[in-house]
């Protein structure tokens, strides 16, 4: 459950540099993307490619501004009850739907319900359970949520059964976003492809492994978006090297940067480079009901053998930052303390002894999974691989870039190891202590520890923040100690971009809520 802290972290924005140029209208701005998302359906999409689309396409009750503050979007304004378990929010009028149908106070209780509802599989339900009613509806035991309420055909009343200081911030999470009921009844599937939002961009055109097209939507509430298109580019497997080619080759707008290339690109005067930390994590996730992964002297074995600083040293040339624990630096209880495993191969051979394979003799080959192919992505794992053959640990990569597909394996649990990465909507510790929790929608490593779900709910549940985050930085030290992850690397942003593009605006959730309504393209200076 989310913590829902203010997080004061300043933005990364160009406005500074573009006072005195007027935005101009039009133009078509063309954007890389790493892979084809699962779903454009906002209360369902996983992972960040969809997010990224998706949230260009919708809006929620409020959102997030630069510095993770709160703003009104579909709602103009809300007020709350002194003991915080009643939120009241009125809506903006003549706020309407791609299809030109207005918003009400209606569909906001259909969006809500629609997250509960286990048949949506919403990774956000868990975040909505302390709505008056949830559960019950959630379990079938009734057919409405008695917390959500419309008051009249603009206002709404979301009743509580916990206090969640600020409740609103919640509301401004990717997957909040609100959704038309004829939208959903009527496409059914096919809403995931073919989405109607309010958002600034309505979808024109989606062709799988291609591209994806949105079109300026005239008639937006905040007003018509300078772009008239952006258009995502999808390059398989998130190939840097493919995007960088094509935008040094004029095709698209920015681009990430290779790490080999880094030096290079950071001294050229041709382009615009943001860079600033966000809240990521990259890990190797381990299914803890695999044999003979299921024994925590092994996993330990595995998290000592590797040397997550030499890696990002030596291949992505200090461009992440590696793990201490699982927390990134700008979450609410992150503590640089935490040393997590440092690179020590005589304990992962005296583990490995323990875990009854001295010197890897007995150990079967173990697969490491990546849906990432990239040429950066190949020399970490082939690093890895040698890392672990060192203490008598044969290891195997074995690639799926087919993104959908991959995913779908990694959440059935159906992978022994696997490369990942996940990333906040909130800066909050839940949503990366929440991977552990043993009845959570998103325990990819089928992690189970009674000890870890009893102080998750406390932490969930305590309203001192002092106590509350003792409790997160306890549920990490335990994590880490089962070790049912290698913490790899925290995230940072960098990217470049051409020096006609203005407006841009990075918070600290980094990509997906990149504000495409505020960006123009202006003159190269």
């Amino acid at each position: 459950m989310l913590l829902l802290v203010v997080c004061l972290v300043l933005p990364w924005t160009a406005l500074a540099q573009e006072r005195g140029e007027e935005p101009r209208r039009g133009g078509t701005y063309r954007r890389p993307l790493g892979n084809n998302p699962v779903t454009l359906d906002p209360n369902r999409a996983g992972d960040i490619y969809g997010r990224t689309v998706s949230n260009q396409i919708f809006d929620g009750l409020v959102q997030f501004d630069g510095s993770l503050a709160i703003r009104p979007a579909i709602a103009e304004s809300w007020t709350a009850s002194r003991d915080n378990l009643t939120w009241t929010f009125r809506l903006k009028k003549n706020v309407k739907f791609h299809n030109g149908r207005e918003v009400t106070a209606d569909d906001v209780v259909f969006t809500f319900t629609r997250i509960i509802d286990p048949e949506t599989a919403s990774p956000a339900a868990p975040y909505f359970l302390k709505i008056k009613g949830a559960q019950e509806y959630a379990s079938h035991r009734t057919t409405r949520i008695e917390g959500l309420k419309v008051l009249d055909k603009y206002t709404i009343q979301i009743q509580l059964t916990e206090s969640q200081v600020p409740f609103v911030q919640l509301l401004a999470i990717a997957w909040a976003k609100i959704v038309p009921r004829e939208g959903i009844e009527r496409l059914k599937d096919h809403f995931s492809i073919r989405p109607i939002g309010t958002g600034a961009f309505k979808i024109a055109e989606w062709i799988p492994n291609e591209r994806i097209v949105l079109e300026a939507n005239p008639e937006y509430f905040e007003g018509r978006p300078y772009l008239d298109r952006v258009e995502y580019q999808i390059f398989l497997g998130d190939d840097f090297v493919e995007m960088l080619r094509a935008f040094e080759q004029g095709h698209t707008e920015d681009s990430p940067l290779p790490a080999k290339e880094r030096s290079r690109l950071l001294d050229d005067n041709r382009y615009r480079f943001i860079q600033r930390p966000i809240l990521g994590l990259a890990f190797l996730g381990i299914n803890t009901t695999k044999k003979p992964l299921d024994d925590p002297h092994l996993r330990q074995a595995i998290n000592y053998a590797i040397d997550r600083r030499q890696i990002m040293r030596d291949i992505y040339k200090n461009q992440y930052i590696p793990c201490g624990g699982i927390l990134p630096p700008g979450t609410y209880g992150y503590t640089p303390k935490m040393t997590g495993y440092p690179y020590d191969p005589l304990r992962a051979s005296a583990l490995l002894t323990s875990a009854g394979y001295p010197g890897g003799k007995g150990l079967p080959i173990i697969q490491i999974w990546s849906a990432r192919k990239n040429e950066e992505a190949v020399a970490e794992h082939n690093a890895i691989v040698n890392y672990l053959a060192a203490v008598g640990i044969r290891a195997e990569v074995e690639y799926n870039t087919n993104w959908p597909q991959y995913k779908s394996e990694v959440y059935s649990r159906k992978l022994p190891v696997f490369r990942y990465s996940w990333y906040a909507d909130a800066p909050d510790p839940d949503t990366f202590l929440g991977l552990f929790d043993s009845k959570g929608p998103d325990n990819l490593t089928a992690f189970r520890n009674d000890a870890v779900d009893a102080l998750l709910r406390r932490a969930r549940d305590e309203r001192e923040m002092r106590r509350k985050l003792e409790l997160y930085q306890d549920i990490e030290r335990q994590v880490m100690e089962s070790a049912p992850v290698v913490a790899l690397s925290y995230s940072t942003y960098e990217r470049l971009f051409k020096k006609d593009v203005k407006g841009i605006q990075v918070s600290a959730l980094g990509d997906p809520y990149i504000p495409m309504k505020k960006i123009w393209l202006g003159t190269a200076k």
